[in-house]
């Protein structure tokens, strides 16, 4: 077996065993099967705290591999994540929150400790008003960060999810 895809079950072993905050659930979702020969996929849900059924932030984590490379990725493992989270509504409007939000993104790479190469990605701002028979509910306001990096140390893997994680809280 190569080094490379003994790195990606190694990083499934890890992944299924992983200690992550108590007011985070982890499950593993299928991945996609046509961006790469080999993919891994999790999705997670931030309480408001133990006791709370409501969720302030979700997402999801993928790993894709392709022993082979492609171009795009100038590396052989790309993560693959997007995070959704609650946000007061008077920051929605606020011109600065997609380089903020990029920013918490880049971040929360370099607190990991992760190697990384050809971030890229989208910040989106939903703000949402209610109608009709649903006009009893509260405006909302939310913050997704959608992005993608090349992994560019196999043996860090997991790093590169406790960013994700840390994105997420």
């Amino acid at each position: 077996m190569k080094a490379a895809n003994r790195n990606f079950d190694t990083f499934i072993e890890d992944i299924k065993v992983i200690k992550a905050r108590p007011e985070i659930s982890i499950s593993e979702i299928p991945a996609p099967q046509k961006l790469a020969p080999y993919a891994f996929a999790i999705t997670a849900d931030l309480a408001l705290d133990l006791e709370s059924e409501d969720d302030i932030a979700t997402g999801r984590f993928v790993l894709l591999h392709d022993p082979d490379g492609q171009e795009s990725w100038d590396g052989t493992f790309r993560c693959v994540t997007f995070v959704r989270s609650a946000l007061d509504t008077e920051i929605q409007s606020d011109p600065m929150l997609p380089d903020v939000g990029w920013s918490w993104f880049i971040d929360a790479l370099k607190n990991s400790g992760a190697s990384y190469s050809q971030p890229s990605g989208t910040v989106t701002r939903v703000s949402s008003a209610s109608f009709g028979e649903l006009s009893s509910h509260d405006e909302s306001s939310e913050i997704e960060i959608r992005a993608s990096w090349t992994a560019d140390n196999p043996e860090e893997l997991m790093r590169h999810v406790h960013a994700w994680l840390e994105l997420m809280a």
